[in-house]
């Protein structure tokens, strides 16, 4: 019985410890396949999930958010370890992979649901946002144009979207170069 109460409490006190170090971060940074791939290939990020976020209709398909009048934005949520990744880290990888100044979406992708927004969840991370973007306008002399927005809910997107870069890695990487998304990275950023 001790080592059955002994095993049941390392299995608790190690099962809460780890849900304590995970945390989510949502940003929309225009094609969410393209999010998912630099956000996936960060250190502490345990997972990326593609789809929809600061709108008002319930469950909106891609169709939807991209034809129609929902209000929500093409979203990444990032799944990701506290105790080896910050917000603040998640935050710069954000902005060195959007366009802060484009206000009719990203790259070849124009439309409101590919606007560039960064969803906060606390006021911590609101601050931090308002102190990048402040940063952002006086290296550039330019104004960003990136909504800040609180986040509420997010809608996973449609099964094929999930993973997309590494499940059709040929069509996204034309897409990629076609939309010249890094090349207006690197004239940006350099």
């Amino acid at each position: 019985m001790k080592n059955f109460l002994l095993i049941s409490f390392i299995f608790f006190y190690a099962t809460n410890v780890v849900k304590s170090e995970i945390s989510r971060a949502y940003f929309a940074g225009g094609c969410f396949w393209c999010m998912e791939e630099v956000f996936e290939k960060t250190e502490g990020v345990i997972e990326v999930v593609s789809g929809y976020s600061g709108g008002t209709s319930k469950n909106p398909t891609y169709k939807e958010v991209t034809y129609g009048d929902t209000g929500h934005f093409e979203v990444v949520e990032v799944v990701y370890n506290k105790s080896k990744i910050n917000f603040e880290n998640l935050a710069n990888i954000f902005w060195k992979n959007i366009d802060p100044f484009d206000k009719a979406g990203q790259f070849c992708d124009k439309g409101y649901s590919y606007r560039s927004v960064a969803f906060y969840t606390n006021n911590d991370e609101k601050k931090l946002i308002k102190d990048d973007i402040q940063e952002i306008e006086k290296k550039f002399n330019q104004k960003v144009v990136t909504y800040v927005r609180k986040f509420e809910i997010f809608y996973k997107a449609e099964e094929h979207h999930q993973d997309y870069y590494k499940e059709k890695f040929l069509n996204y990487l034309l897409y990629k170069e076609g939309c010249g998304r890094q090349r207006k990275l690197d004239n940006i950023w350099q």
